[in-house]
């Protein structure tokens, strides 16, 4: 993976926290902070089932992997049907979690590939969950 890999994950996480932070300097609402969290929560989250779809397709698999490719984004769009709730965040942060755990063991690209894939995403994943995490404590407060 080269430089622009690593600087476009890391410009994907800013959305979370710069909403976070336009909340706490007050120049947004909370419900309209989680709300906006949430849809680029869920439109994030299915871009990962891309992945997946790609690996099928070169790997001529039709296996669960194929599947498992829609499953981000049907569970965002679930998501989006319910709204702001601390809960649906909840599952958005989890569901990133389950992806990643399943990219880990599941990826059939050339192994320095998936290292070094792997490697990012659980950087970029735990700050992302951290995020979740935040947004649903300043709502529930």
């Amino acid at each position: 993976m080269t430089i622009i890999h690593y600087a476009l994950g890391f410009a994907g996480v800013i959305p979370f926290y710069g909403l976070i932070v336009l909340y706490l300097v007050g120049n947004l609402e909370i419900y309209r902070a989680a709300l906006h969290f949430t849809q680029y929560s869920a439109v994030l989250l299915s871009f990962f089932g891309g992945v997946h779809w790609l690996d099928a397709i070169q790997n001529k698999r039709t296996n669960h992997q194929l599947y498992v490719a829609m499953m981000p984004t049907i569970i965002g769009w679930g998501c989006l049907l319910f709204g702001s709730d601390p809960r649906v965040i909840a599952v958005l942060s989890i569901s990133y979690i389950a992806i990643l755990v399943y990219d880990k063991y599941n990826l059939a690209f050339e192994k320095s590939m998936v290292l070094s894939y792997t490697t990012l995403r659980i950087t970029l994943t735990s700050l992302v969950v951290a995020a979740h995490g935040w947004i649903i404590m300043l709502m529930t407060q």
